[in-house]
């Protein structure tokens, strides 16, 4: 498998991952746990999330679609793939370090959780090798 292939892979990832993004707002009960605060926060909450949400659409369309340019080794490809080697690194380490076991409550959503876990490690070195890699 060659590192476009991988890239690609990392797109249809990162769309099926949209799956799980979609019920963060209710497995987490944010409209009755952010109740408490004022509308601006809680506005600013759905705003950040949707902006996650649609990185994750820009870096699965860009990843599916130019596949072979992002794995290119030119400048622009590596400082893309530099950033989103970033963006799910930060993923990765909120997914290990925050406290999330009050929530997963069912043994299938412990499986979920690894699965996260595992794939934000797999998106991490997938473009992480991309930006590293030479021209």
């Amino acid at each position: 498998m060659t590192l476009a292939d991988l890239i690609v892979v990392a797109g249809l990832t990162q769309l099926g991952l949209l799956g799980a993004v979609i019920q963060v707002p209710s497995r987490l009960r944010w409209r009755t746990e952010l109740e408490a605060l004022p509308r601006l926060h809680r506005q600013m909450h759905w705003v950040y999330g949707g902006y996650v949400a649609l990185a994750m659409v820009a870096f699965g369309g860009l990843s599916i679609f130019t596949a072979r340019e992002l794995s290119s080794g030119s400048a622009l490809a590596r400082g893309l793939c530099a950033y989103m080697a970033l963006f799910w690194a930060i993923k990765l380490a909120c997914q290990v370090f925050f406290d999330m076991s009050p929530y997963w409550t069912r043994p299938w959503m412990k499986m979920g959780d690894a699965a996260l876990t595992a794939a934000f490690a797999s998106l991490t070195a997938i473009y992480g090798w991309a930006a590293l890699r030479g021209a």
